[in-house]
């Protein structure tokens, strides 16, 4: 354990942080998965109607940074892209 006040402050400060960060990456793969069900399951209005919400949560936690701001344009890129070719058929 630390024994130098600031490397204690720091230890506590990189404990709450790694928490904070382990309930966004629980949030935006529970966004994820909610998505894909609908994909999955073919529910293209369902997708659709959880679009904005799905892009918000992504890019909440991406401005954080607990993911990159790509891997979360990425997702929503193909999330929209299945969309799209579902409806076509």
């Amino acid at each position: 354990m630390a024994n130098i006040q600031s490397a204690i402050r720091r230890a506590k400060k990189t404990k709450k942080q790694t928490s904070i960060n382990r309930i966004r990456k629980s949030k935006y793969k529970s966004a994820i998965k909610k998505m894909s069900g609908y994909l999955a399951s073919g529910k293209v209005k369902e997708a659709q109607d959880y679009m904005p919400k799905f892009y918000s949560q992504l890019m909440k936690v991406a401005k954080t940074g607990a993911i990159k701001k790509e891997t979360a344009s990425r997702k929503i890129s193909r999330v929209e892209k299945k969309i799209r070719n579902s409806k076509k058929k």
